[in-house]
């Protein structure tokens, strides 16, 4: 999601491409691993997908903008999967309706995985011949649109098993959003003139750029992203019980949806529990937040007194930690300590734990122009009715995140690693 029209340039060098398109295909592959057939067909509501149909999806990519256009002698695996495995793409052709993927039980999960077998070799090929610096810009976005794939297989496998009665654990390991001791404290950002956006170095979405200067109001951010037992104590006070916190659209779809805690918390009788790719453990009050929807975030922060961050603050304040890894460092920062909250006067936990809501509509930045293309599809035609996440979470994959990298799902979506960080007017 970047800069302009043009696709994303490599982010490593030629010598290197081959290496990584295995390592994220081996990656992906690896996801499926020690799932049985039946766990990879099914599809547990519309806006998920089936394991087998990722696992074809990001292989119908490179067979469709790489090797057919490019490499004369290709031949495709089976001329249907264009139709079965397309997911968006209108000028590519027709496609299987999203909502019924999980009815394709044929192709078998062993014919996919020899389709990927299939075009890996080809694509493989592709990457030593003559024509591999010219493609390498596409074949990045490739490799970063399977990279995807991957947070998006745990989150649907996570949706999958949280409808099983059992509550099956996918592995005996993390992804889930990690627990800070202390606090926190709020922190002052003194605002202005600021630049965001992708700067233009390295890989990144069209979606990200142009860069664009932005005029900041002096505001605060809160150290820490909402924990559990703080949204715990917004349930116990009547949350989701009372209209006048929710916006309209946010009050109909908790009442009609049955909303009384965040996606996969579970009542029991010793307290809540919540169920992850681990299976069912019990809730750790310390640990962020996670699976709410941007109703559930607007809601909380109307009850704490606080708002959402825009985007545009987010990515200021998030911008002096990625420059020094993920510490302070950003001379617009200012530790200022509230009452009863210590802290060590740093923003904690901004990359990888959590997508963090931001009070920002998913829009177009200024001078963005989609690229040319079935691959202009890719962020441009979605920029309505969403809203901007930030930061990354607990299942995405390592280079995806930056200060820059924009997120977006609808409003009422939460089966997504989503948290919350709260804001205020300084």
């Amino acid at each position: 999601m970047q800069r302009t029209a043009a696709a994303p340039r490599p982010i490593i060098s030629m010598d290197g491409l081959g290496e990584r398109y295995r390592r994220v295909r081996a990656t992906t592959a690896g996801l499926a691993a020690g799932l049985s057939h039946e766990d990879q067909v099914v599809q547990s509501m519309p806006d998920a997908s089936p394991v087998k149909w990722h696992l074809a999806h990001t292989t119908w990519f490179f067979e469709t903008f790489l090797l057919t256009p490019n490499l004369p002698s290709y031949r495709p695996f089976d001329p249907a999967f264009g139709y079965l495995f397309n997911s968006y793409y209108e000028a590519v052709g027709a496609r299987h309706p999203r909502p019924r993927r999980g009815l394709l039980t044929r192709p078998g999960v062993p014919e996919v995985a020899a389709y990927r077998d299939h075009v890996d070799e080809a694509m493989l090929g592709l990457l030593e011949g003559a024509e591999a610096e010219r493609l390498a810009p596409l074949v990045t976005l490739g490799l970063a649109h399977e990279e995807q794939h991957q947070e998006l297989i745990l989150m649907d496998l996570l949706h999958l098993f949280s409808c099983n009665p059992v509550a099956p654990a996918y592995r005996p390991f993390r992804p889930v959003p990690r627990a800070v001791s202390g606090e926190g404290c709020w922190i002052a950002v003194d605002g202005g003139i600021v630049a965001i956006g992708h700067d233009g170095g390295g890989f990144a979405f069209d979606n990200e750029g142009p860069r664009h200067e932005v005029l900041l109001r002096p505001f605060r951010l809160f150290s820490k992203p909402v924990t559990n037992g703080e949204w715990r104590a917004f349930i116990e006070d009547g949350g989701y019980r009372t209209p006048t916190l929710w916006l309209s659209d946010g009050w109909a779809t908790a009442t009609a949806e049955g909303w009384e805690a965040p996606a996969y918390w579970r009542r029991r009788e010793d307290g809540w529990a919540e169920f992850t790719l681990m299976g069912e453990i019990p809730l750790d009050e310390a640990a962020p937040v996670c699976h709410v929807s941007y109703y559930e975030a607007d809601a909380f922060a109307r009850w704490a007194g606080k708002r959402l961050p825009t985007e545009a603050e987010w990515e200021a304040a998030a911008a002096g930690l990625e420059a020094r890894g993920n510490t302070m460092g950003s001379g617009l920062l200012r530790p200022v300590p509230a009452e009863g909250n210590g802290g060590e006067g740093e923003l904690l936990q901004m990359f990888g734990d959590v997508w963090e809501w931001t009070a920002s509509s998913y829009s177009a930045y200024p001078g963005f122009r989609p690229a040319v293309g079935a691959v202009g599809e890719y962020n441009g035609k979605f920029m309505a009715n969403q809203y901007v996440l930030r930061g990354g979470c607990c299942g995405t994959p390592d280079g995806h995140v930056r200060a820059s990298y924009r997120n977006f799902f609808y409003p009422h979506q939460r089966w997504m690693f989503s948290g919350v960080r709260l804001a205020e007017d300084a």
